[in-house]
């Protein structure tokens, strides 16, 4: 009998030894949906125009100040996997809109959390994911309705609309400064938006953030900022020809290896001669040609930065390649591999290139006003590094916002007033359902509450007052009637025009319904004896790194 304890059976037999196994109601679904209340409990806090910052420090000692979700969640290493389905629907929302990732993970949370109770009072998950799924449907039917009339053909290049669609995104990120970040993105937006604005790249609007100065200070040039000095000794171009020399300029080594025998004095000195000849001959034929600008992608020789400079040419030196590329594309130019005459057709045009000093720093300005508008940069200025990199954060959302309005410019009201009336519609919904789907879909509709809540809380108002005068006011069939933070009353949105993007509300309820039934599937965990490699700290599973 002694031995008999030793003998692992039923699941211990069938896995290697050091698995953890966790499952039933207990066990994994109510642990599960544990950690993803905690992940929406830190996110929830810096949702809406009065958000609260958090300071996050990632493992490699970069310290972020901010209230942006994706930036959040992206940084804090997630381990547990269910608050990782989250995290993963928060990502796709950026990728996808660009913002509403806040909304995304604290709704999934919440929605997680009236399955909790749900769970508590018997129901079985199967039963509650077949009424969240109804009632994400009615939930995208309804949102249908609310749409603005009259929205959904803007024309993107009005400055006025492009700021009314923009403005509530931004300011949930930069609040009080939200009317000078929005006119700067939609002057940039503008400025490069193509024929076709389906079209419209992000990747054209440039953020250079330089120390300094104030946000007033920012401005919006056409062209490109480069955070460098020109090589040689002139600093100012105007309407150039540019030549672009992606490898560098300066005279090539051979591949070739030779022996050279050198009789004479006079020899030696031809010998050096020939290749300083022969440099002179390579920048003269790029003059000839026209250009007055050249861009090197390598370095630049001492020899060939003296011809240049003889023969009064401007030179650059940008050595990333992806600004070689960007640089090519606001000027027109086409990057050549080796120094040597260039065609007329791959000379591009700037209308000036200057080195100016904005705040300590020496940038480099190319100004393209006419012709291929197609990049244009924010030059953000501001007093420390972390606020700059948090009004980057909102001049992203605010270009993403134009990007997601360019496909489709449909709005809903902001400021919560479309939360409450889903709550109201999806609620009446529940009333309708038959079996026990009804507690499920009451549940949803009531998950809504959270955003009016979570807004309320962190402007400091009486949450429990809003919502109710925001659920009387919408039962009276004003529908518009949102929360004015400012001034902590119930007002019309048409009046404050906060706006949201239906495009942006949308995938956002929907990729947070999702990761919740997602996560209610799961009724078990196994997880196998991790990979014992060097640095694994030891941590005890179903732990969150708080």
């Amino acid at each position: 009998m002694v031995g008999f304890n030793t003998q692992p059976y039923g699941m211990q037999s069938m896995l290697k030894e050091g698995h953890k196994h966790l499952s039933g109601l207990d066990e994994a679904v109510l642990k599960n949906i544990d950690a993803c209340n905690q992940l929406s409990t830190i996110t929830r806090t810096s949702l809406g125009p009065n958000g609260m910052n958090k300071m996050v420090i990632n493992h490699l000692d970069k310290l972020f100040i901010t209230n942006d979700a994706a930036t959040i969640v992206n940084e804090l290493e997630v381990q547990h996997p269910a608050a990782k389905i989250l995290v993963l629907a928060g990502k796709a929302q950026q990728e996808e809109i660009g913002d509403g990732a806040n909304l995304t993970i604290s709704f999934a949370g919440e929605l997680l959390h009236g399955a909790e109770e749900l769970i508590r009072m018997g129901l079985h998950p199967s039963e509650i994911i077949s009424g969240y799924t109804k009632a994400i449907a009615k939930t995208i039917e309804v949102l249908d309705t609310l749409v603005e009339e009259g929205s959904d053909n803007m024309d993107v290049r009005n400055k006025e609309q492009v700021i009314s669609r923009m403005k509530a995104a931004v300011a949930s990120k930069q609040f009080g400064q939200e009317d000078t970040i929005c006119s700067l993105v939609a002057d940039a937006c503008i400025q490069v938006c193509p024929k076709n604005p389906v079209n419209f790249n992000v990747d054209n609007i440039r953020v250079a953030k330089l120390l300094g100065g104030g946000l007033r200070n920012s401005t919006v040039v056409r062209g490109m900022v480069l955070k460098s000095d020109a090589v040689g000794s002139i600093k100012r171009m105007e309407n150039a020809k540019v030549a672009v020399f992606a490898g560098g300029v300066d005279t090539s080594a051979t591949e070739t290896k030779g022996t050279v025998l050198i009789h004479s004095a006079e020899q030696l000195e031809n010998y050096s001669k020939t290749e300083e000849a022969k440099v002179e001959e390579l920048i003269k034929a790029v003059v000839d040609s026209g250009a007055k600008v050249i861009v090197s992608g390598g370095a630049v020789g001492e020899m060939a930065l003296h011809f240049c400079e003889r023969y009064k040419l401007m030179v650059l030196k940008i050595s990333s390649k992806f600004e070689l590329r960007r640089f090519c594309r606001t000027t027109g130019a086409v990057a050549m591999l080796k120094l040597s005459q260039p065609n007329p057709d791959d000379l591009g045009y700037v209308n000036s290139i200057s080195v100016e000093e904005i705040g300590g720093a020496r940038v480099t300005i190319v100004r393209n006003e006419e012709g291929g508008n197609s990049v244009a940069t924010v030059v953000l200025r501001g007093s420390t590094d972390s606020i700059l990199d948090d009004i980057e954060r909102a001049v992203d959302d605010g270009v993403n916002t134009y990007k997601a309005m360019c496909r489709d410019s449909r709005i809903v009201p902001g400021a919560a007033a479309t939360e409450i009336e889903l709550a109201k519609r999806v609620k009446e919904f529940s009333y309708k359902e038959t079996g026990l789907d009804q507690y499920a879909i009451a549940k949803f509709a009531e998950s809504f509450e959270m955003i009016p809540r979570t807004l309320a809380e962190n402007a400091g108002l009486n949450a429990m007052e809003i919502i109710s005068s925001l659920y009387a006011e919408h039962a009276s069939g004003n529908t518009k009637v949102g929360i004015d933070l400012e001034e902590g009353v119930c007002k019309d949105v048409t009046t404050t025009h906060v706006w949201d993007l239906h495009v942006t509300k949308l995938f956002a309820l929907k990729y947070a319904a999702d990761a919740a039934c997602t996560v209610l599937r799961v009724d078990q965990i196994i997880m196998a004896k991790p990979a014992g490699g060097p640095g694994r700290r030891e941590q005890p599973a179903g732990m969150d790194e708080d």
